[in-house]
């Protein structure tokens, strides 16, 4: 429905501007008719292909695998989303016209110009600055997760969580690199990973688990996988692959850690579906082991309310990545994850257990962060 919505709301916009275009180019002259028509219908087909090819779930099963694809997507959504914010403008703008008369006063006229020109021309200059400079503005981030019964055994135990990372042509080796050299120096006692290693077919899916297996925790790195891996159709690859690093993917799976007397019992499941939410966490109450501190990696945090109930003590999730592009209006974060989730960043609680959600290292869709830079997060478990 949201997505419905959504596409909706962009043809609307589409289709004010073909109006405001219309107008301009005096259609009252019949050679400029035609035209006009044909070009808008090209620009329309030009920006449905741009939202396919921004969305892996559709691209990846034609075998869209051209770096150009994903290029050409983001290109799309930054022209969609500008056209919205400029056409908003431009109706602020024309009613500001109307209402103060600037017919009849020339320097209003001049000012009001003025000042709609920078409006509009702002967002390009925000998204700019969010993709040059804050897209690769990694943060260390540093949190307490308060636990009921924690043992003294796992009280301060230092856990690292990293999420999201989209290795692709909008996050190159080399500044992963950068963010996996941040994380080594946290020297953690136990790695976790939950998905989205890559975003569509053709990524570089091995140099992006190269980079991981590049972090030393006492107790190794365990992980998931993410809706990307199942776009990219790489689920049985990125096993493998990690698997030769000495990385284990949990599919449905767990394995138990002892630290003293105290064991950790560590589950994993794949990419749970929004559209399924019936299906949550279906068999994974068989993983949760009696006595010890269970811990779950889901790459979706909505399966939180149902890992409460089946025992789970701990959930580790990203997938939001925060939002990605965050506003501050009168002291909340208004961004588009909030759409679809109540789970957007940071930590929740709900009766004993917590949920962690990072907002991750790489981007989706728009290649730009803002007001939530990419996060690595270290985690100090503490007895509440």
């Amino acid at each position: 429905m949201l997505d419905l919505i959504a596409s909706l709301g962009f043809l609307v916009v589409q289709w004010r501007l073909a109006v405001i275009l219309l107008r301009r180019i005096r259609l009252s002259e019949d050679r400029w008719r035609k035209p006009a028509w044909v070009a808008l219908a090209f620009l329309g087909v030009v920006v449905a292909a741009g939202w396919a090819c921004a969305a892996p779930e559709l691209s990846a099963p034609f075998g869209l695998t051209s770096k150009t694809v994903p290029v050409f997507g983001a290109l799309t959504m930054c022209y969609t989303m500008l056209a919205t914010v400029a056409l908003t403008f431009h109706a602020i703008i024309s009613l500001l016209h109307k209402h103060l008369n600037t017919d009849a006063n020339p320097g209003r006229r001049r000012v009001l110009k003025l000042v709609g020109n920078t409006a509009i021309a702002a967002p390009f200059a925000v998204v700019a600055y969010g993709a040059l400079v804050k897209r690769t503005d990694f943060q260390i981030r540093e949190v307490d997760i308060p636990l009921a019964a924690l043992p003294a055994d796992l009280d301060g135990l230092r856990l690292l969580h990293l999420s999201d990372i989209h290795l692709s042509v909008f996050l190159t080796e080399q500044e992963l690199a950068r963010a996996i050299d941040m994380a080594c120096d946290l020297r953690p006692h136990i790695a976790f990973f939950t998905g989205d290693f890559i975003s569509t077919i053709g990524d570089p899916l091995e140099a992006c688990i190269r980079q991981l297996s590049r972090v030393k925790a006492d107790a190794g790195m365990f992980t998931c996988l993410g809706n990307h891996e199942r776009y990219a159709r790489a689920e049985r690859q990125a096993t493998e692959l990690a698997g030769r690093c000495g990385i284990p993917i949990l599919r449905g799976a767990a394995q138990t850690l002892r630290f003293g007397n105290t064991v950790m019992n560590v589950a994993g499941v794949d990419y749970q579906s929004i559209y399924h939410k019936e299906h949550y966490l279906t068999g994974a109450d068989r993983l949760v082991a009696p006595g010890a501190v269970n811990l779950l990696l889901s790459h979706n945090p909505d399966v939180f309310p149902v890992a409460v109930r089946q025992g789970y003590d701990f959930v580790l999730a990203g997938h939001t990545h925060g939002g990605q592009v965050t506003v501050e209006i009168l002291d909340q974060g208004i961004n588009p994850a909030r759409f679809f989730t109540p789970f957007v960043r940071g930590l929740y609680r709900e009766e004993k257990s917590a949920l962690y959600v990072t907002p991750g290292i790489g981007t989706i869709g728009i290649p730009a962060r803002l007001g939530v830079p990419p996060e690595i997060s270290l985690l100090r478990l503490r007895k509440a």
